[in-house]
């Protein structure tokens, strides 16, 4: 066999391919068993035909087109491993000549990873927030842990902001009470907006026994979208009372004894929080940069997949477990189809640098990915997909993903090279020293993922479905 490489563009080339006659043997001796055993004969056993009978009933082109299929496979790849090519995708082929006993020449045209120059990311610097904790957050904190102890005592009166209601519920579109607009015994916080626009208005003041008719714009159900007339009748009234913030809610809310020590637990968990987002930002931004400084030629077909790939998850994935289509998801959002479609695109465009640019990384800088690293980023990527991890582990397995997460581990640790090589400063001016460099950069290398990795857990996602409907 004889190979030449003609490269097209940056990220693309042709592969010339010429084959003797006498290497598509093995390939001629299969097609001949194959037909075997699917035709019959007068005169001959099944599977027993001569080639010679195969040739003249069901000519010869069957066979060589059979033999040609087979063989295409294996030309190609030994084209591809002799050119030292890293190739991306399917190839386009087309057979230039096929001559019976001589000669079989064929092109393919496909994409390929560019040559990346990795930039000097030395000099890089970026600004973060500052890790500051206010006594105004950490009365929040406290507050919203105090909200969760409340107590509802019913009243005898009319209802106010803050109480809890309960209340039936009658919707009316066009005069015609809708079958699903009807709901009883429904408890509502008034001034939650959990409900339709107008409610709080309405049972506002309010006793027990009192109703009210509003007009509001359905959020759900038959008549979604449609104005109604909706008549809520009050039942009862509940009012909601806090506990005092004292030593006592802090023993009943938590392991400690005093306010004062539940308050400092409060901010010291609030300032780890901020201690990972603080990190998260500075990863996000240090790539940012990094991306800013390399050049990456983009394979057209490569980006026009994950354009697909990545409008084929939002649709069949995100927005069908929210009850939503992709126009109303476009409605909610305020956007037009075209800047959808921008923005996916240049979405993809970042996902495919940053894979590209990290792993030219991984190489260069000689990253491996050992046993424990892999298993703690599965357990992440099982808890984010609300599978169990033996559940999450065994798809990847069964639909051999298991390459690509390594990659996304692979990647996160080229990125934190470039952030403890890179600068950070708070809003302060201060220097921050982050510990968990590593960690933060995988979380923001997956919400950057390229084509196979972003479909890493759809794929592990659809594959438990099929088990779990089997």
């Amino acid at each position: 066999m004889k190979s030449a490489v003609e490269t097209l563009n940056p990220t693309r080339v042709r592969l010339s391919i010429e084959v003797p006659f006498e290497e598509l043997k093995d390939s001629l001796d299969a097609a001949y068993k194959k037909i075997n055993q699917q035709v019959t004969v007068k005169g001959f056993r099944k599977g027993k035909i001569p080639a010679r009978v195969i040739d003249q009933r069901f000519g010869r082109g069957a066979v060589l087109e059979e033999a040609v299929n087979d063989a295409l496979p294996k030309f190609y790849t030994e084209a591809v491993s002799e050119g030292e090519l890293n190739v991306l995708g399917q190839p386009e082929v087309d057979i230039t000549e096929l001559k019976d006993g001589e000669l079989l020449a064929f092109t393919a045209e496909v994409d390929v990873r560019p040559e990346i120059e990795i930039p000097d990311y030395s000099g890089i610097e970026v600004t973060v927030d500052a890790l500051e904790v206010t006594d105004e957050e950490v009365e929040k904190a406290v507050e919203q842990l105090r909200e969760r102890f409340a107590a509802t005592n019913p009243v005898e009166r009319a209802a106010a902001d803050g109480d809890v209601v309960t209340i039936d519920l009658e919707a009316k579109v066009d005069g015609e009470i809708l079958e699903d607009g009807v709901a009883d015994g429904v408890s509502y916080t008034i001034g939650s907006g959990e409900l339709l626009d107008g409610i709080d208005e309405a049972v506002t003041g309010l006793e027990a026994g009192g109703e009210a008719t509003f007009t509001s714009e359905l959020k759900g159900g038959s008549a979604e979208g449609k104005a109604a007339e909706v008549t809520v009748k009050v039942t009862a009234v509940a009012a909601r009372e806090l506990p005092e913030l004292d030593d006592d809610f802090a023993q009943m809310a938590s392991e400690f004894d005093t306010l004062e020590e539940l308050k400092a637990d409060s901010r010291k968990r609030l300032e780890t929080t901020k201690q990972y987002d603080q990190a998260t930002q500075a990863q996000e931004r240090v790539l940012e940069e990094l991306l800013k400084l390399a050049e990456v030629p983009i394979p057209e077909k490569l980006l026009a997949d994950e354009v697909q790939t990545r409008k084929h998850n939002l649709e069949h994935h995100q927005l069908g477990q929210m009850g939503l289509d992709l126009e109303k998801y476009l409605e909610i959002q305020g956007k037009t189809l075209e800047e959808f479609e921008n923005e996916t695109s240049e979405q993809a465009i970042k996902g495919i640098k940053t894979q590209f640019i990290l792993d030219e990384l991984v190489n260069k800088e000689k990253l491996n990915v050992n046993q424990e690293e892999l298993t703690e980023h599965l357990m992440r990527r099982a808890a984010s997909s609300g599978m169990s991890p033996d559940q999450f582990a065994q798809a990847v397995v069964e639909g051999g993903q298991v390459p690509m997460l390594v990659g996304e581990v692979a990647r996160g640790k080229a990125l934190a090279v470039v952030v403890e090589a890179a600068k950070v400063v708070d809003t302060n001016g201060e220097v921050v020293d982050l510990e968990d460099e590593e960690e933060a950069a995988e979380a923001t290398a997956e919400t950057t993922e390229a084509p196979a990795e972003a479909a890493t857990e759809d794929k592990a996602e659809d594959k438990a479905e099929e088990k779990n409907e089997a």
